[in-house]
């Protein structure tokens, strides 16, 4: 084979662009990492030299505006008063270094100080990492109430042994959110929609639907024929959540449920 078609057949330029997508990942991955590194040790010099301060609330505040004064200006505004402050407040809520995330980047652990329940930052922690959230997906997570409503199906033990990998779920009501946010669907806002105008926005949207949904699951099928006694049914959509074992069926409806529908998904 000579080396035209051995380029062409696309596996060794295939493997030699994954290694250079990989590397630079990693790179960046690198950079962002040391970005929040040199922010965690400017947070704990600054609130070293605080403790020396006869009054720490108003020395604090002092020392922070005369720092910006002297590195805003050559540094940019990322030593702005407000940048400094959270680097402060990144020491504090974090004072270990070597328990910080190379995964998560400023921007994800800027959003996690801003969390005043411990709890809470510490799911979303976890879950950032656990399953690669971008910062975009994290702000998403966060203003949908995310924590909130998965406490509204499950309690709070259960919730964060599941977000340690201390064990798996046992129960739906564990993994569950009650009620769903769908508003990355686009969807026009108006009194009714049917039901395959909702099942096509799914699918269309497929990656941000099962990041909504939870851990765990893989899409199947949708439209999935089953026969049961000479009786054709179709479920809209078929998942697989690996952390149940278990297949989960959904039947989209834009009427209240009936007995019927439960029945139907009972069978």
């Amino acid at each position: 084979m000579d080396i035209s078609n051995r380029l062409s057949s696309g596996t060794f330029v295939h493997d030699i662009k994954a290694i250079i997508g990989q590397s630079r990942t990693q790179a960046i991955r690198s950079v962002e990492f040391y970005r929040v590194e040199m922010y965690w040790k400017v947070g704990e010099r600054i609130f070293n030299e605080e403790q020396e301060g006869k009054d720490r609330a108003e020395y604090g505040s002092f020392l922070i505006r005369e720092l910006a004064k002297e590195i805003e200006p050559v540094y940019g505004s990322g030593f702005s008063v407000r940048q400094l402050e959270r680097s402060r407040q990144f020491y504090r809520t974090f004072p270990i270094a070597s328990a910080l995330r190379s995964q998560l980047n400023w921007s994800q652990y800027k959003m996690l100080i801003s969390i005043d329940d411990s709890c809470k930052r510490e799911y979303f922690e976890l879950e950032s990492v656990k399953n690669g959230w971008t910062g975009r997906e994290l702000e998403r997570q966060i203003h949908s109430d995310l924590y909130e409503r998965l406490l509204l199906s499950s309690d709070k033990e259960s919730v964060m042994s599941i977000a340690r990998n201390e064990k798996l779920p046992e129960l739906p009501q564990e993994i569950v959110k009650d009620p769903m946010i769908l508003e990355f669907l686009g969807l026009e806002r108006k009194p009714h929609y049917y039901e395959h105008e909702l099942e096509s926005a799914l699918i269309e949207h497929l990656q941000q639907f099962m990041l909504e949904l939870g851990n765990g699951y893989t899409f199947v099928s949708r439209q999935k024929r089953f026969l049961i006694e000479d009786d054709e049914f179709f479920i809209d959509l078929v998942f697989y959540n690996r952390l149940m074992k278990c297949f989960v069926i959904m039947d989209i409806k834009t009427h209240k449920i009936t007995h019927e529908d439960l029945g139907k998904l009972q069978m």
